[in-house]
């Protein structure tokens, strides 16, 4: 896709297309995640999206530049899935538990999405809220506005990379990622206790645990840091 992108007030299609559907950026971003969720990157293309919204291929070209500024919408809606339905509780601890699990489960139903946009920024708005109410939150909390800043970002960089890593694992073709998980069974649970004494002792408990993310466990750990650093509010 090239940057082709239509002045804003010639964008809105009156007439629906061939399937009916009357064309906006959020139909398409729809499509595009569906197409990404069957074939992957290459869904990213306008003679796809085309094909799938019933439309000529050069209509995109209203709503978006080209195909990264597609990918960034994407990337942005996946954000704001996230975010459907949280609510404060005033309790800076689980809201932000409450965030990161729904960030890192919004990624992972579309795991090959994730993949491809868990990396980017957007500047949009589904991203700029995230980025406000996280903020917010801490701040409330009593953090410094340093504090906070860096909080936050050990806590979304935190929770994106655990979400590209279990889409890629979850993105797998069913038979590899049978064959990785097998490998703490086959491989593993065979070492010689005299040379791996201890993987030979906690082999079980790792073939039971790596059958699942790590990251709510290292989200845990995270927000006990975070406590440890929060300003003693009594204090003179």
């Amino acid at each position: 896709m090239t940057e082709r992108v239509t002045p804003e007030p010639q964008r809105r299609r009156r007439r629906p297309t061939k399937q009916g559907t009357v064309l906006s950026e959020e139909v398409i971003v729809d499509t595009a995640l569906r197409l990404i969720g069957l074939h992957g990157a290459q869904a990213l293309t306008v003679r796809r999206l085309g094909a799938a919204l019933g439309a000529d291929p050069s209509a995109v070209y209203r709503y978006f530049r080209n195909t990264d500024d597609l990918l960034l919408a994407v990337a942005d809606e996946l954000v704001g899935r996230a975010q459907h339905g949280w609510r404060s509780t005033g309790d800076w601890r689980a809201d932000l538990r409450a965030m990161g699990m729904r960030i890192h489960a919004a990624y992972l139903a579309h795991p090959q999405a994730a993949v491809l946009a868990a990396h980017r920024t957007t500047g949009r708005d589904h991203e700029t809220r995230a980025v406000e109410t996280i903020l917010g939150v801490l701040r409330t909390a009593g953090f410094p506005d340093k504090e906070a800043v860096r909080i936050y970002h050990a806590l979304v960089d935190q929770g994106l990379a655990f979400a590209a890593l279990d889409a890629a694992a979850v993105a797998m073709p069913p038979a590899a990622r049978a064959a990785d998980l097998g490998v703490w069974q086959a491989r593993y649970a065979c070492l010689d206790p005299a040379t791996h004494p201890h993987i030979a002792a906690t082999s079980a408990l790792l073939a039971e645990d790596m059958q699942r993310s790590g990251y709510p466990f290292a989200l845990e750990l995270l927000l006990d840091a975070v406590a440890a650093r929060l300003p003693d509010r009594g204090t003179p």
